[in-house]
């Protein structure tokens, strides 16, 4: 790009926005990096509604940057097309029409070129925009690092909704050819599951300090968690097997109700990926068919399949606070997206409090104690989502390092199943 070590020049100045840029050009590169492996065709296609085509996701965080922080620091600004507007609005309502999500994979045009052509556009004026004015790029500097987190967001989405839409091709194609693992990662193997007690008390839970954060982790608060053990590791392939040879998936007594009619009525007998045949379960991955691995983590189950999971354990699923006050003391390490694994790994002494799967909580997700949503239209970002879903921690296999924190709030409806999403165990104790 011709001004790409321009903008970090002009902002010596400023080593806060200096960083900024940094970041900008890493995770704008890794976005491309992710969708590289795709042909044409693998990225206009939207497997279900709940999902979206790489390209879409190309051109909506391009959006963002183009809407949230040229727009507003640029007087004579002028889209790039003004079409855009509405193809690439995800659900911003007060910035106008949006085009219907569940016909995203219509889009044939425009083209992925004309999508990358507005991607190094964007890139161009974001840069041209910290040359030229840096103080302007300055006083935007916080929603210029929301749009780095959102993007990241979305680079998990890529691989997942790839991953599905993959999934749906009887020839089983994989997202890319099988890599070396990892030594430290293929060579670990689950640990007997442990557990943790720790004692009642008043937390406080939520994010902290001057690093970022989403407005759903603030304002931190107290909260009452009483004695409770946690599992020092996510449930097993093999753990979870047992539960489906048990029954689990034909015994109503384990389910929630809503959970047993979802479930029977999509014929879940197994996780999302899970095939079974002569040679027993296979499993499904970025990179294509394998045989199911006993000891990796359980992934892609639903809410209602993990809560009916840990009943049948004779446990529950943490709460939120009881998941963060366990998690926090400890090192944010494990397996993420940078890893390049892909793929969750087995635990080995690890507690995997943080990567491989995004962990199930039976906090249902809704505002923390004086939760405000900023004002605008970037105040439709998480506030608006907060009925009918749980909240998920941890981060997953996909989910970039630099983007996960102990207070970090995911959160998907109940049967969802299609995010790198497992199961960590809690309990009363005896």
């Amino acid at each position: 790009m011709r001004v790409a070590h321009r903008p970090r020049a002009a902002a010596r100045a400023n080593p806060a926005l200096e960083e900024l840029v940094l970041a900008y050009d890493r995770v704008r590169a890794q976005t491309l990096a992710l969708a590289a492996p795709l042909s044409i065709e693998d990225c206009a296609l939207q497997s279900m509604p709940d999902a979206s085509p790489v390209k879409w996701h190309l051109a909506h965080t391009s959006w963002f940057f183009e809407t949230f922080v040229l727009e507003p620091a640029l007087p004579r600004f002028a889209p790039y097309r003004e079409e855009f507007r509405v193809l690439f609005n995800s659900y911003y309502v007060t910035l106008g029409e949006r085009h219907p999500r569940p016909e995203r994979g219509m889009l044939s045009r425009p083209s992925l070129d004309e999508v990358l052509a507005y991607r190094a556009s964007v890139d161009e004026r974001m840069h041209a925009l910290v040359a030229r004015h840096p103080e302007r790029a300055a006083r935007l500097a916080g929603t210029f690092e929301l749009g780095l987190h959102h993007e990241q967001q979305h680079q998990e989405l890529i691989l997942t909704d790839a991953k599905h839409a993959l999934s749906r091709n009887p020839l089983l194609p994989a997202y890319r050819a099988p890599q070396a693992r990892a030594t430290s990662i293929a060579a670990a193997s689950a640990a007997p599951l442990a557990w943790s007690a720790l004692p009642e008390g008043v937390r406080r839970i939520g994010h902290e300090g001057s690093g970022f954060s989403f407005d759903n982790e603030r304002p931190r608060h107290r909260v009452f968690v009483g004695a409770f053990e946690i599992a020092g590791r996510l449930a097993t392939n093999a753990e979870y097997q047992e539960f489906i040879d048990d029954g689990g998936y034909r015994r109503p007594e384990l389910w929630l109700s809503e959970g047993w009619d979802v479930a029977s009525s999509q014929r879940w007998k197994a996780p999302l990926y899970w095939i079974e045949g002569e040679g027993g379960w296979r499993q499904f991955t970025l990179e294509g068919l394998r045989a199911l691995e006993p000891e990796e983590p359980v992934t892609h189950v639903s809410y209602y399949e993990a809560d009916a999971y840990a009943r049948w354990r004779g446990a529950r699923l943490p709460t939120e606070a009881e998941w963060e006050t366990a998690a926090a003391p400890r090192a944010i390490e494990g397996n993420f997206l940078e890893d390049g694994a892909l793929h969750p790994a087995p635990a080995g002494a690890r507690a995997q409090f943080y990567g491989d799967c995004w962990e199930w909580t039976s906090s249902s997700y809704a505002p923390y104690p004086g939760f405000r949503a900023p004002a605008g239209a970037v105040g439709e970002y998480n506030g608006k989502f907060m009925v009918n879903q749980y909240v998920l921690r941890g981060g997953s296999c996909a989910t970039p390092l630099s983007h996960i924190r102990a207070s970090y709030r995911n959160f998907f409806p109940a049967a969802s199943r299609w995010q790198f999403s497992g199961i960590r165990l809690a309990r009363d104790p005896s």
